[in-house]
């Protein structure tokens, strides 16, 4: 496993785990987190695991899964969720609990020729399942001026996001974006603040883009609700306010938005009942020995209907 799990306890006991239930991991990756969940179940429990990554999917290979009849891989992003567990036999109300760790992981970070990341010069790829087409240069060298400034700053948080747009495409106007060396060359010339969070910014930005992470996780949002059963938990680990505010909003609302809905008798509707109004953050020693968990906040919520 090429992963270190982000709060590998408090995640656990989140799920409180039943030996005879059914849980998901929705984010797979090195199997950190699956390996132990795995662990608590007994013969009739089941794991449907997803990832989109084929290294992903490489790592289900491993003895620790393959040897347990209830484990179940299942190669497909988490925004399907209802569609691949109910034609694996997993009916709507039926899952205990699942457990999504978002954003990149670390292993896609370390890869240089996935372009993840801007401490290698490799092609600007950024795909987190490298049949989709779109990829970070398709968008620097296709998306106009307006639609990048967009993502800048929606994504990244970009201070001068038009700035930079207009400065993409004055560099593809003489040669097309093709590593993480063009990007970073267009970035140095227009940075603001520490380079290391700007660039940090520029390319979270363009990785939600291609890989339609917001969009994704609203889908993955509906799809566990519907499918957890009355009691079930929902275990969400984000790293930056773009995942973690509309989780949050999930959680208290039911939706994205935060919107408090009502019935036709005016009660407030409540899908989930919060089991840490606060989120949970790792601890001094955690972040020491694995610094991606410095960013780190989990929510926990357990399905009231």
């Amino acid at each position: 496993m090429y992963h270190a799990p982000v709060l590998l306890p408090e995640s656990l006991d989140g799920l409180r785990i039943r030996p005879d239930g059914v849980y998901v991991d929705a984010t797979f990756g090195g199997g950190g987190h699956a390996a132990p969940i795995l662990n608590r179940l007994g013969d009739k429990g089941r794991l449907y695991a997803f990832d989109q990554d084929a290294d992903a999917q490489a790592n289900a290979d491993n003895v620790i899964f393959s040897e347990h009849a209830g484990f179940h891989f299942v190669h497909s992003n988490f925004r399907y969720l209802k569609r691949q567990l109910r034609a694996a036999g997993v009916r709507p109300g039926t899952v205990d609990g699942i457990l999504a760790d978002l954003g990149v992981s670390s292993h896609q970070l370390d890869t240089p020729d996935r372009g993840f990341s801007y401490r290698f010069d490799a092609p600007l790829d950024m795909r987190m399942n490298a049949a989709d087409e779109k990829s970070a240069a398709e968008v620097l060298n296709t998306y106009s001026a307006e639609d990048l400034q967009r993502l800048f700053s929606a994504y990244g948080e970009v201070r001068n996001a038009r700035t930079l747009a207009l400065a993409c495409v004055a560099f593809r106007e003489k040669s097309r974006f093709q590593s993480t060396a063009d990007l970073l060359g267009v970035c140095e010339a227009n940075l603001i603040g520490e380079r290391w969070r700007y660039l940090s910014q520029v390319f979270q930005a363009l990785r939600i883009e291609v890989n339609d992470e917001m969009g994704a996780l609203t889908d993955f949002l509906n799809d566990a609700t519907e499918m957890l059963s009355k009691g079930g938990r929902l275990v969400i680990i984000t790293y930056h306010s773009l995942e973690d505010r509309p989780v949050k909003n999930w959680f208290k609302t039911g939706n994205i938005e935060g919107e408090v809905q009502q019935d036709f008798y005016g009660n407030i509707e409540r899908p989930f009942k919060l089991i840490n109004k606060k989120p949970i953050e790792a601890r001094p020693e955690e972040v020491q020995q694995n610094p991606r968990a410095r960013s780190a906040k989990l929510r926990i919520a357990e399905k009231q209907n």
